[in-house]
């Protein structure tokens, strides 16, 4: 079964066409990158998928067409890390984090000890525990990055869309960040959808790249058949050299020899 199966996607905002007849299928399981340059439609695709916007055509969820899932069951099944999220002033990390279980509590219930054992237990895997008791607005920019992360992962969703998921990090932790994705995308059966804004990143963790362009998809398939200099010139307007490296291939912007 496949995870997401989006059909002739498009979305209109403020009469404006963000997407144009975008065709995505994601694999249970399968870690899929959406790339493009600035404006191409990725951040609105990924929205669309998560059900927080309305867009036209089919988009299903585990075989499940969005619009017929309820709020809560559609929080069971997608965690979405957004690029800015929304944080309510004075909250503590631990307090954010566990708003993650938000879809397992019973209305006018509280949450259970396996609830706050789940927050605990993601804000260990992230080195988070230490910030638990921390109003969320001191951290760095960085810490509060991955507190985003663990709120989505203690949801326990099998789809996860992750949007620009490295915003804010420095290498260090970015490997870190999205090697945890990838380890429990393998223990636990996670899907992934990102956008990702670096390009041998994203070849390195991704099974598949879709490249948006102008709000449609200029490209589709492995990281060696999307990274390529023709379709990043075309479509980044930029100069690189593509490199084989171990995992995938790597991207290296190339300075004009007019200058």
């Amino acid at each position: 079964m496949n995870a997401v199966e989006a059909l002739g996607v498009r979305v209109t905002l403020g009469g404006a066409t963000i997407l144009d007849g975008v065709d995505l299928t994601v694999a249970a399981g399968e870690w899929v990158a959406v790339i493009g340059p600035n404006g191409a439609g990725k951040s609105t695709m990924l929205r669309a998928v998560g059900g927080l916007l309305p867009a036209a055509g089919a988009i299903s969820i585990f075989g499940t067409r969005t619009e017929a899932l309820s709020r809560r069951q559609r929080a069971r099944l997608v965690a979405t890390v957004a690029q800015s999220p929304v944080v309510p002033a004075g909250m503590a990390v631990f307090d954010y984090v566990l708003l993650g279980r938000t879809p397992y509590i019973p209305p006018l219930g509280r949450e259970s000890a396996a609830d706050l054992a789940a927050a605990g237990e993601v804000l260990a895997q992230l080195d988070l525990h230490r910030f638990a008791g921390r109003q969320l607005a001191t951290l760095s920019g960085g810490e509060r990055q991955r507190v985003f992360l663990a709120r989505a992962l203690a949801q326990g969703a099998p789809l996860l869309l992750l949007d620009e998921p490295t915003t804010a990090l420095d290498i260090g932790h970015q490997q870190e960040v999205l090697d945890l994705v990838d380890e429990l995308r393998r223990d636990r059966g996670l899907t992934v959808l990102a956008t990702m804004h670096d390009l041998s990143i994203a070849g390195e963790y991704a099974d598949r790249m879709v490249l948006l362009a102008s709000g449609r998809v200029a490209a589709s398939g492995t990281p060696r058949e999307v990274l390529t200099e023709e379709l990043l010139a075309t479509h980044y307007g930029a100069r690189v050299r593509v490199i084989e490296g171990d995992r995938g291939p790597l991207v290296v912007p190339v300075r004009s020899s007019m200058l």
